[in-house]
């Protein structure tokens, strides 16, 4: 049965008196499908949206206002660590979470990132490229790539194994990018952004959208640096949401009303994205794309979240309720919890029950704490040098079995190589560019005289090999034959033998008994009777022995 979860994290409210059962929960672990209900609930958590990261054994969540962290491990319902910082924590994320160990990225006041790698304590503090606080974070499916707004209107494009990459480019080489440094930067936002997200491609094709409050909701091509459309918004957006299918996109207000930003819907033969003349051309959603709650709520939508099969869509407001609405008819449907609490952030999980999943190669029972020093901090790769530091050290269980060289687990034929290459493997385009140079030298695909002559001459001796083979197979079956006859012969021979000695044997033991009877009767042992008796029985035994002993000579001979 597939089971669906979703994590949400509240904000607590100073002002506002709390019940004595709800006042310490921030953290709830929430039933979805099949049946919706409360899971598990963690307390001492206060968190500001996009800050709250949960993987696969843990539950991360930055508080707000403050320089920690908070752990909470998943399998034992506790929390796990309280990690503190140099600098307040104003968002968070996590990358390759899917390979089992991961790494944390988080956003500052100060307009800086910091990288902790969970499995070995390792962190990472980039240099202070944004103006003011970093805001909102995304990671990309393949983990290769984090977006970051900041409060600054700017959009940070960074390379996630540059910045863990222990050799860094020199500093004073002006050819590359300067260490610990972005990528790209995009600036058409002209206001604070507040939510950042990436497309569900795993591939150059994948796109960004990012929402801002100057109104405006922008579509990226983040590989080349470029814009490919602009949405105009009626509101400022408070979050934002993609469709499963990336064929849509959700924008919360703060009225709480949801704006339906439908990706297909235009007049265009091609695709908004890619069709120039849209691409310059902002778009104004129409009002009735745009979804309302009922009159008795109008509490800010703080997080939004799709359900996997994309019929539903959950958000997270204000006043610490979640709704729930209505994709296909495109209006509010009802309420799912009432957490009390504002609620912050939503994070629908992967479903689960599905035949054949892949798991993580890696599991993470317990995170290592982070710790900054600078061998550790990429600073020793500044100057070229790639050396790992020999206080490096990874700590997780492998719950799979590993590769070996011998036996690799990766692709297993030219063609999946092929579908699974970002273009073609080089392999196949030499092997293709050859095969059009023959052609090309001889478009008829005739073969020369000197070449059906050896030919001929291969085909004549493999001929030749093949009868010679079978010959020496069919001597090689009757010699065969020849050495079972023989031993056949030879163990019967043995087995007369055997026979002949085992009867003579009996003969011996038999004289020698009616010798014994003899000697017994002459020195009047016996009584009288007996004797004769015994004598007859001997010299008959005797003569029936000579008799048997007669017929084996005769059988024998």
């Amino acid at each position: 049965m597939l089971t669906e979860i979703f994590v949400a994290s509240t904000r607590t409210v100073e002002r506002q008196a709390q019940a004595t059962t709800v006042k310490d929960i921030g953290i709830h672990v929430h039933d979805y499908q099949p049946i919706p209900s409360l899971k598990t609930s963690f307390k001492k958590s206060s968190t500001q949206p996009n800050c709250l990261a949960v993987s696969a054994t843990h539950i991360f969540a930055a508080q707000a206002h403050k320089s920690v962290v908070h752990v909470y491990n998943r399998e034992r319902s506790n929390q796990e660590a309280l990690v503190p910082f140099q600098e307040i924590i104003t968002c968070l994320a996590l990358a390759g979470q899917y390979d089992g160990a991961g790494t944390l990225v988080l956003g500052t006041q100060s307009g800086r990132l910091i990288l902790c790698e969970l499995a070995t304590g390792r962190q990472i503090s980039t240099s202070q490229s944004h103006l003011q606080a970093v805001t909102c974070l995304a990671v990309d499916p393949t983990s290769n790539f984090i977006l970051s707004g900041s409060s600054d209107s700017n959009l940070h494009l960074w390379s996630l194994p540059s910045l863990l990459s222990f050799s860094q480019s020199p500093q004073n080489d002006p050819s590359q990018p300067l260490p610990l440094s972005p990528i790209r930067t995009l600036t058409n936002h002209r206001a604070a952004i507040n939510a950042v997200l990436f497309g569900h491609i795993p591939g150059q094709t994948n796109y960004a959208i990012s929402a801002a409050n100057d109104q405006t909701c922008i579509v990226w091509d983040y590989f080349n640096g470029t814009m490919l459309h602009t949405y105009l918004l009626a509101n400022h957006p408070v979050c934002l949401a993609r469709d499963p299918a990336d064929r849509a996109a959700y924008a919360g207000f703060e009225d709480g009303s949801i704006q339906f930003l439908n990706f297909y819907k235009q007049g265009s033969l091609l695709h908004s994205f890619y069709d120039p003349s849209q691409q310059s051309t902002p778009t104004q959603p129409p009002h009735s794309d745009r979804w309302h709650l009922p009159e008795s709520s109008s509490s800010p939508a703080y997080s939004l979240q799709v359900s996997y099969d994309s019929t539903t869509l959950l958000s997270g407001h204000g006043d610490g309720k979640i709704h729930t609405w209505n994709i296909a008819k495109g209006m509010y449907a009802s309420q799912l919890t009432d957490f009390t609490l504002p609620v912050t952030n939503l994070l629908m999980l992967p479903p689960t029950g599905f035949p054949n999943t892949r798991t993580p190669g890696l599991k993470l029972h317990n995170i290592i704490k982070p710790r900054y020093e600078s061998s550790l901090n990429g600073n020793a790769g500044n100057n070229g040098d790639s050396t790992i530091p020999i206080n490096y050290t990874f700590t997780a269980q492998f719950v799979s079995t590993l590769p070996t060289p011998d036996a690799p687990s990766g692709l297993s034929d030219l063609l999946d190589t092929a579908l699974t290459h970002p273009s073609f493997p080089n392999s196949m385009l030499e092997e293709g560019i050859a095969e059009l140079t023959t052609l090309a030298n001889n478009p008829s695909g005739s073969l020369d005289p000197d070449e059906n002559n050896e030919f001929d001459t291969l085909r004549s001796q493999n001929a030749n090999l093949k009868l010679q083979l079978d010959d020496a197979l069919r001597r090689q079956r009757e010699a065969i034959a020849e050495v079972l006859k023989y031993d056949q012969e030879r163990l019967k021979r043995e087995e007369e033998e055997s026979l002949k000695r085992a009867r003579k044997k009996r003969r011996r033991i038999r004289k020698v008994e009616m010798e014994e009877r003899r000697r017994e009767v002459v020195m009047g042992e016996t009584v009288e009777t007996d004797g004769e008796n015994g004598v007859r029985g001997t010299e008959g035994e005797e003569e029936e022995e000579n008799l048997s002993s007669d017929t084996d000579e005769l059988s024998s001979d």
